[in-house]
């Protein structure tokens, strides 16, 4: 497969679950679209497991606001999400459950296969975000698994989902810095396939979000491996992750618009609770510092 590449081409056409509408959004406004909807409540598994073909078709929507329009899908996040996951050193193993971070990470996007890759700049808020995935994950997880093997495994798919929705165990919480750090590395990558002509400065934001001592490593390694990139190509990256200098397509060469950092703070800011509660586990977390 041929890299991706900007392309000022429209991106095809596919139904939009992220268009703000008179009438509230529910998983049947993307099903109604579909030729083959899945038959639900049946014994067999097929119903779901071709629903998430969607997850391997569906793009990442932040890199097409760039020209992107034949890059990664949400599936491909995912698989390299979980490939980090068994990544863990040994120092952090006796804290942190492998095998639960793995499966978080194959799970936590997995509404978008009906809701899409929803992003801070869309206009949709995170609770209503939060309200179509978690209707979505009710139809895949009770709909479409409910009967199968007696409802097991989609228990577990749902709860598992909220587990790194709500963020509140030590897995979730480096899941979600894993999750900064694939969207990190993805930068990174365009950029260079564009040999130099992008600048994706734009989401290097995310790095300070990383609260990990491992995953903040990490990104601190891939900040690092962009710079000397830039350098190479005659350029230096300024405050916020942005290039110096024009002659590259991309971020504005501005900080990024009242409204989109808004949007960018709340995308990013901790979910609280299945009950609403604002209560997050304290101490050490994956390498951080304990909470003062």
């Amino acid at each position: 497969m041929s890299p991706p590449t900007a392309s000022n081409d429209p991106p095809p056409a596919i139904p939009s679950s992220t268009t703000a509408s008179s009438t509230q959004w529910s998983p049947q406004t993307i099903l109604s679209t579909l030729p083959q909807p899945p038959q639900p409540h049946t014994s067999s598994p097929l119903p779901f497991l071709h629903l998430l073909q969607r997850l391997k078709t569906t793009p990442r929507e932040g890199w097409r606001r760039f020209g992107l329009n034949n890059g990664e899908s949400i599936a491909d996040h995912m698989y390299r999400m979980a490939i980090l996951t068994l990544l863990i050193p040994p120092s952090l193993r006796s804290s942190l459950d492998t095998n639960t971070c793995t499966r978080l990470a194959i799970v936590h996007d997995m509404a978008e296969a009906l809701v899409g890759d929803i992003t801070p700049v869309d206009g949709v808020s995170k609770a209503e975000k939060r309200r179509r995935e978690g209707e979505t994950m009710t139809l895949l997880c009770e709909d479409l698994l409910g009967k199968y093997e007696g409802g097991q495994a989609g228990r577990e798919i749902k709860e598992l989902w909220w587990e790194y929705e709500d963020d509140l165990t030590e897995e979730a919480h480096f899941v979600h810095d894993v999750d900064k750090i694939e969207l990190l590395l993805q930068m990174v990558e365009y950029e260079r396939d564009a040999e130099g002509r992008l600048d994706l400065g734009e989401f290097a934001w995310v790095a300070g979000r990383v609260t990990g001592g491992v995953c903040k490593g990490w990104a601190s390694e891939i900040l690092k491996e962009r710079e000397e990139f830039w350098r190479g190509k005659g350029r230096d990256v300024g405050e916020g992750g942005k290039v110096v200098g024009g002659g590259v397509e991309g971020t504005n060469g501005s900080a990024p618009p009242e409204a989109l950092k808004k949007g960018l703070e709340e995308y990013y800011r901790k979910n609280e609770g299945r009950n609403g509660s604002a209560d997050a586990m304290a101490g050490q977390v994956n390498g951080a510092a304990p909470k003062s």
